[in-house]
């Protein structure tokens, strides 16, 4: 009686998930490994530099200069 079978677990996985939703669980999910990822970053040694995300964009000194055209809807 001291441990739970699988069934136990199913029902309680079920119950999660009604309650939460997939979407909120899989968000919740997302932020966790984030915050995960951003631990280890940080607990690296000085002489490493971090690793950034794919999608950040980051300031240079360089100036791109390029003219604009107007898209046209066909």
């Amino acid at each position: 009686m001291g441990s739970f079978s699988i069934w136990h677990w199913l029902i309680v996985l079920v119950i999660v998930l009604l309650i939460f939703g997939t979407k909120k669980l899989r968000n919740m999910g997302a932020d966790l490994g984030g915050a995960v990822k951003g631990f280890k970053d940080g607990m690296k040694g000085e002489g490493e530099e971090p690793k950034k995300p794919a999608g950040e964009i980051t300031a240079s000194s360089t100036t791109i200069e390029g003219e604009v055209k107007e898209k046209q809807k066909g």
